[in-house]
Order: C-alpha cells, then sequence, then structure tokens
C-alpha cells in the first residue's frame, strides 16, 4: 500500500519502519520488588508488534535506585536481572518487523516519597503542585531544591538506564522531557524558578535537558535511535501552560533540532487543538521550528484521526486504543467506524487486570 499515507514505509535513520503507526510509551504500575513487570504487560508490547504496530514503547521506566520513583510498582532496566528480563521482550518485538523503544524518566516533584528509597522529591525549585495526588489523596509534599550534587547524580541515572537498554538490545531510547516529570519541570517557568545557570530565560532552563541528551548520547551507539519527547501540559495542575507562549516553545524545539536526536515526540492531549492562541497545533508549530522526524499522539483513535494527525508529522502514536484494541492496526487499514476509548476505561493499565 505504498500510496496509504498511514501504511506507507519510513526511513528513521537507518531503519525503516513498516508503518506510520505506533504504540505510545504508558506509565505503568506493574512491577514486583524486582523493578521488572509483570509477564502479561511484557506479552502485551510483544503483541501489538506481532498485530501490526512499527514502534513499540515501553513504559515509563524509572532512571535511579533513589530520588526517580513517582508511583508504586514501576519499572527499572539498571541490573543485570532487569536486562535479560527485557531482553527477550525486545527480540520479539524485533522478530514481528517492529522497532523497540525504551521511554525512560525521572518523576521529580511528582514522586511519592514513601515508594522513593530514598524517600525524597526533589525538583528545579521548592514548588509543589497545586493540586492533590490523585494515589494518596494528600497534597504533593514540598520538593527539595536540587543542588549540583543532585543534577549530576540524577543525570548519572539517565545514563545508567540507557546503558542497561543498550545492552538489553533495545533499538532506541527515549529522554522523556514531556508531562510536568522532571526534565520538563526544569523547561517550565511554571516549576523552575531558580537563579542559577539552570533557571531564568528558556535557554538557561533548557541547560539540564541539554546536559541529559549530551551524556545519554555519549553512551548509546549511532546506530541506535535517540528521542526526546515534550508537551504543554502536565499530568498535575493540567490546567497550566508549562510554556509561556509560541515563541518560547518554539525556541525550546529549536534547541532540542541542534542535540544530536534522531526524533522528537509530540505529547498532547489532543492533537488538533490550538496552541498559545495561534490558530496552529502543537505539531505544526514543532515543524515550523524543526526538520527532524516528529511523533504525535493525543486523541488518535481511527484512520481519520491518524491521517489527521500525520499532516505535521512522520508518526502517529496511540496509547489508549493501542492498549484496549489488541486488533486497533488492522481495523485502521481496513478503515472500520472506530470510537475513541476513554481515561476511565484505560484504568486498566494501572490495575492487576491482564492486559488484552
Amino acid at each position: 500500500m505504498a500510496d496509504d499515507p498511514l501504511f506507507r514505509p519510513l526511513q528513521l535513520k537507518h531503519f525503516t519502519l513498516k508503518n506510520r503507526l505506533g504504540v505510545a510509551p504508558m506509565t505503568r504500575m506493574s512491577a514486583g520488588p524486582d523493578s521488572i513487570p509483570r509477564q502479561d504487560v511484557l506479552d502485551f508490547l510483544v503483541r501489538r508488534a506481532r498485530n501490526g504496530a512499527a514502534l513499540v514503547y515501553t513504559e515509563a521506566l524509572v532512571t535511579d535506585y533513589e530520588s526517580a520513583q513517582g508511583y508504586p510498582g514501576q519499572a527499572r532496566i539498571l541490573n543485570q536481572l532487569q536486562i535479560e528480563a527485557w531482553r527477550p521482550v525486545v527480540q520479539a518485538i524485533r522478530t514481528q518487523g517492529a522497532l523497540a523503544v525504551m521511554q525512560m524518566f525521572h518523576c521529580g516533584r511528582m514522586a511519592w516519597p514513601e515508594v522513593n528509597p530514598a524517600h525524597r522529591a526533589i525538583g528545579p525549585s521548592p514548588i509543589a503542585p497545586r493540586q492533590i495526588n490523585p494515589l494518596t489523596k494528600a497534597p504533593y509534599p514540598l520538593p527539595e531544591e536540587m543542588s549540583r550534587f543532585d543534577i549530576d547524580h540524577v543525570i548519572n541515572g539517565f545514563v545508567e538506564t540507557a546503558k542497561g537498554a543498550v545492552a538489553a538490545g533495545f533499538d532506541g531510547i527515549e529522554i522523556h522531557g514531556a508531562h510536568g516529570y522532571l526534565i520538563s519541570q526544569f523547561l517550565s517557568p511554571y516549576s523552575n524558578q531558580r537563579s542559577d545557570d539552570y533557571g531564568g530565560s528558556p535557554q538557561r532552563r533548557y541547560r539540564f535537558a541539554h546536559e541529559v541528551i549530551q551524556a545519554v548520547r555519549r553512551v548509546v551507539p549511532n546506530d541506535r535511535l535517540l528521542v526526546f519527547r515534550i508537551s504543554n501540559w502536565g499530568i498535575a495542575d493540567m490546567d497550566v501552560s508549562l510554556f509561556q507562549n509560541r515563541q518560547e516553545y518554539q525556541e525550546i524545539i529549536a534547541l532540542l533540532a541542534e542535540e544530536p536526536l534522531d526524533a522528537i515526540s509530540v505529547s498532547t492531549y489532543d492533537f488538533r487543538e490550538e496552541a498559545f492562541g495561534t490558530g496552529k497545533t502543537m505539531a505544526a508549530l514543532s515543524r515550523e521550528a524543526c526538520d527532524l522526524p516528529l511523533m504525535i499522539c493525543g486523541k488518535i483513535y481511527d484512520r481519520a484521526s491518524a491521517e489527521e494527525a500525520l499532516q505535521h508529522a512522520d508518526i502517529a502514536l496511540s496509547g489508549k486504543s493501542m492498549l484496549l484494541n489488541p486488533n486497533w492496526v488492522e481495523e485502521v487499514k481496513s478503515g472500520r467506524k472506530l470510537k475513541p476509548f476513554t481515561s476511565d476505561q484505560a484504568q486498566v493499565a494501572y490495575t492487576t487486570e491482564v492486559l488484552p
């Protein structure tokens, strides 16, 4: 189907994606004390590759054993046991003709200190989210402002996690700089009010992201993909724009375009929404500011929405539809009429129920 915009192959670095549809990264709470996800969660990823997804993301893996964890039951890839658990999953995804990408993040001020091995919540500034933590039903704690030592330690956690992913054979690694987690917290003036070299102007707030990217790229071979995820919304205080305006957002995108990245993933709550009062979508504004391949997600649930999303992007990622409909890619291909799933329906991702 060479003329089909969704099922036309895409060259991404030296990889050829069989189509433009991928499994979006989704946070999980399914790992045991060994920080390895349940088998049905791993099997879910392989099944989506077998059923046609060209790109399969892991859930977000936390990057250290100290301050990164924000939810109970999160996974890591920092020791040999964890690497060996992920290796057959990666191999199976690749056998099905898809790319396997590990996403990694640090929760920063979104952490739940009680599940943190170090019992800490850290961030660029001592500013807590306004909303109540939906898991604890209590206010988020005031985070500790990160010291230079903390910054170096956290960057090393990203590096060590990337090394684990490389050892497990992943085709790509994504640095999660979206949704109000730690890197996003540094990028946004809403959560970053530092007066040192990591705060103030957009360029200075970008410094932490730059240092993470540069450190990670040094341990990721050139034959693997390195992707950065960005958003203008966070999982807490969703009404807040994380960037002040179009100019600031595009300035950050232009800085990312200068990095040794292979793609940028733009996460939206709804890809159709206009951004910053411009009448343009986040994908369109991102495309204006950089030439890197773009991924987009946010309420992509059928053929029409996927095709529309690709007007300003190269790859359409789906979360809820990929999660809840194992045959989604084939049904999109056939043009079957599909309905969007709700966030409540997607809560199955955070239960012990076996994934479809």
